[in-house]
């Protein structure tokens, strides 16, 4: 009887210790996860330098976040972040739903390259929803765990944003993108996943980005004249037309 109190005893004092390695490590939990469940779900190099959460009050800092743009563009990142702030549950991270009270973005540096046709944050979009269907020559079992991870995520707030524009016949401009916020996302039993809140957070930026190309192509052909003016202005209303 003592001996298996012993092992009892011992299995809980081994459980613990991982539990208390686990929380301790939670930065660097956070920094494998983006970085291995990133380009699964968005198909494009995903970067982060570093992840500082306090494993007491669950907030923190993630610092340079990196997505990358789709082969093909002439600029080797979509989104550039110095610095994000994140608060969430710490020991939510070792269960089924992560629990995440607040993520700020700050002044997100944004480049979006179009022809007018297409553009890069459009094929980022495609490849995050062509994603949420799993090929047929996946086995069950072999997707990423990680991709479906229950989340839930009280507020999610981009600011400060600035979007450097690269079309045809004007080359690369900048304008401010417009605050984006989301809240309540995940609330219920089912969570979202990340696939899910990536599809949200990219449709949101698409949308504001295409928003504010489309005005800085329709001011840029006001000092144009004959048909590069009348290329610009239709290019302009054709791209706000798009729906992500």
């Amino acid at each position: 009887m003592k001996k298996i109190v012993r092992i009892l005893l011992g299995l809980v004092l081994v459980l613990v210790v991982l539990v208390v390695v686990a929380i301790l490590f939670i930065g660097s939990i956070i920094k494998t996860g983006v970085e291995k469940v990133g380009p699964i779900v968005t198909k494009v190099p995903v970067k982060l330098d570093a992840a500082n959460i306090s494993v007491f009050s669950g907030t923190g800092t993630l610092k340079g976040f990196v997505l990358g743009n789709p082969e093909g563009f002439k600029s080797s990142e979509a989104v550039k972040v110095g610095s994000m702030s994140l608060s969430l549950v710490p020991k939510s991270v070792l269960g089924d739903k992560v629990v995440i009270r607040s993520i700020r973005v700050e002044a997100p540096e944004i480049n979006y390259e179009t022809d007018l046709k297409g553009d890069n944050l459009r094929k980022i979009l495609d490849n995050i929803s062509s994603g949420e269907k799993q090929p047929a020559e996946t086995k069950p079992g072999e997707k990423s765990k990680g991709a479906q991870k229950k989340l839930q995520v009280d507020e999610f707030v981009i600011t400060g944003g600035k979007l450097h524009a690269t079309a045809p016949l004007v080359g690369t401009y900048t304008v401010p993108l417009p605050e984006i916020k989301f809240t309540n996302l995940g609330q219920g039993p089912e969570g979202i996943t990340v696939a899910d809140l990536s599809k949200k957070v990219m449709t949101a930026v698409l949308e504001a980005a295409t928003k504010a190309a489309a005005e800085g192509l329709s001011n840029a052909g006001k000092g144009t004249s004959g048909s590069a003016a009348d290329a610009l202005k239709k290019g302009a209303g054709d791209l706000f037309k798009k729906k992500p």
